[in-house]
Order: structure tokens, then sequence, then C-alpha cells
């Protein structure tokens, strides 16, 4: 009788073991308030939870960060990231891409935009860096690809000039609360991208109606799906296979991605998907060493030297 009560009690304890390994936690970084983030993204979780059996539990940070050290300290084991994000995920949360989302069109780009109000006498990039020092700026969380590196190097580091020294004010803040600010004209000129004005224009066209792109970088990688490297493999192989059959063929399914970002797919990927955004990051360190007066020469020399070695190891 006591054998059976162990070996019982042995096969509870197992079940619950095996159901918690069941649960996983799925990050979502904060491009939007976390209200509207649920909302995009919650069908999307209980359709995973149908076709993979795992009890899939969604994380909103108020932040990029809050998501990176989610992963980082295993409090979840799947997220969705911008490129940057995914960077400093796989850099320092034990993270690799598994998977790049698609839009609807078939592309796996998007652009990085400035945007202002359509009665702001902007009308041009030249405008805005020429009248800087009238213009409160928003500018993206500091982990976001499109919101902050993408036009820290392509407006700010080629022109050796840096955001905080051009514009009257700087904040950071998500990209719907940069269009947000935008709209009420309580700042001038922001940080946005195609995904969250295509969202936009959708839903809202009278709203947007309002809004004038006056800068649109070149293409970025569309983001990636991420996982800590130490998840279990059979999950991953639940997880990836959900992700990379997902809204195919079923016109329910496209429908949750097409509300979310008016994305259409997915496709395989690893961290190679990183290396552009990498490259950009050491441009934008390039350029701000060759401008540090400050430094002496055989530092700058050092530093320069060690940027384009690991610009050089990107390239094998």
């Amino acid at each position: 009788m006591k054998l059976a009560r162990i070996l019982a009690t042995g096969l509870i304890s197992l079940g619950a073991i095996s159901a918690f390994a069941q649960n996983i936690s799925f990050g979502i970084i904060a491009t939007d308030s976390a209200s509207a983030q649920r909302e995009r993204w919650e069908p999307f979780f209980r359709d995973m939870e149908k076709k993979t059996g795992l009890k899939i539990q969604s994380f909103y940070a108020p932040d990029y960060a809050g998501v990176i050290e989610a992963m980082r300290f295993n409090k979840i084991q799947v997220a969705w990231y911008g490129n940057k994000a995914a960077m400093e995920a796989v850099d320092r949360s034990n993270g690799e891409v598994f998977a790049q989302l698609m839009y609807a069109d078939g592309t796996f780009g998007y652009h990085a935009l400035l945007i202002t109000h359509k009665d702001s006498p902007y009308k041009t990039l030249d405008d805005v860096i020429a009248n800087g020092k009238n213009i409160n700026f928003g500018i993206g969380d500091p982990n976001s690809t499109s919101g902050f590196l993408v036009p820290s190097y392509y407006i700010f580091a080629q022109r050796n000039i840096e955001a905080r020294n051009t514009f009257k004010t700087v904040r950071n803040a998500s990209h719907g609360a940069n269009i947000q600010a935008t709209l009420a004209k309580q700042i001038d000129v922001a940080t946005n991208n195609t995904e969250d004005m295509g969202k936009l224009e959708s839903a809202k066209p009278d709203l947007f109606s309002q809004l004038r792109v006056i800068w649109k970088s070149p293409l970025i990688p569309s983001d990636p799906f991420v996982w800590r490297k130490d998840l279990d493999p059979a999950v991953k192989i639940k997880i990836k296979d959900f992700v990379l059959n997902y809204a195919k063929n079923d016109p329910a399914e496209k429908a949750v991605l097409k509300n979310i970002y008016n994305y259409g797919g997915f496709r395989e990927s690893n961290n190679d998907q990183l290396i552009p955004i990498r490259q950009l990051e050491l441009f934008k360190d390039r350029r701000k060493v060759e401008g540090d007066e400050k430094l002496s020469a055989a530092e700058k020399t050092k530093q320069l030297a060690d940027i384009d070695k690991q610009l050089a190891a990107l390239k094998k």
C-alpha cells in the first residue's frame, strides 16, 4: 500500500513537472500601449494554444528592455522583437532567432519614417535639421530598430550630429505614443515606421490624413521571433511547426495576422538576419568615434581598429 502511494505521488509530481514544462511565456515589445498590443496578439496566442497543446502566457512590458530582460531571466521563453532588440536578446538573453515575419504582400521588410503634423512648416529632412533648435523631437525606444537605430544612423550619424544636441527637446516613446503626440502637436517631429503608420491608415484614415511623412529610410528586415536557446527541443518543434504553417490557407488565421500589422505569414530564419543591424550599429559607433575630438589620436585609432575588426568578422 505504501509503495502504491509512493508511486502515485511520484506520478502526480511528474505530471505536475510536465504540465509546468508546457507553460510558455511569450513576450511582446512595446511598440504601442499594452492594451493595444494585447488586442492585436491574443487571438494569435489562443490559436497557438489550440494547435500546439501548450499553455501560452503573454507578457507585455512598458518598454523594449523589459522584454529583453524578461528573456534573460527566463521569465519569458519566446518573444516578438524588432531586429535591434533581437540583437540585444541574442547577445544578452540567451536568445536565438528562429522565424521572420512576412507582410501580407509577400515582402520581408519595412521602413523607418520621420513624421510631422500636416500643419507643420517642416516639409523635408533638411527643414528639420536646419530648424532643430525650435523643434521638440520624438524618438523611439533606445532598443527600437526603426524608432531609434535606423534614424540615428541615417539621419544623425551620417551628418556627424546627435539628436540631443540638434533639437530643442528630445523624448523617447513608443511608435504609438509618438503618433498621438504628433497629432496633438505636443511634439513637432517624430520617428515612426510604415507598420504603425499603415495600421493607422487602415483603422483611422481621418487621423492618418493629419500627418505628413517627411523622410523614409532604406528597407529594414521584417521582425524576427526569438526563443531561448535552452528551450525544450520538443517545445521548439511544436512552436516552429505552428509558426511556419500559420495563415498559409486558413482565412481566419490570415485575418488574425492582418490585424496585428498587416502580416501575412512567416518564414524560417536565424541569427544571420541580424547582421545588417549589427553593421548599422557599428557604422554608427564608427562615425561617433571619428567625430570625437576628445579622444587622443592613439585611442581613436585603437577604437576604430576594434570596430573595423568587428565589421570584418560580420562579412565572413
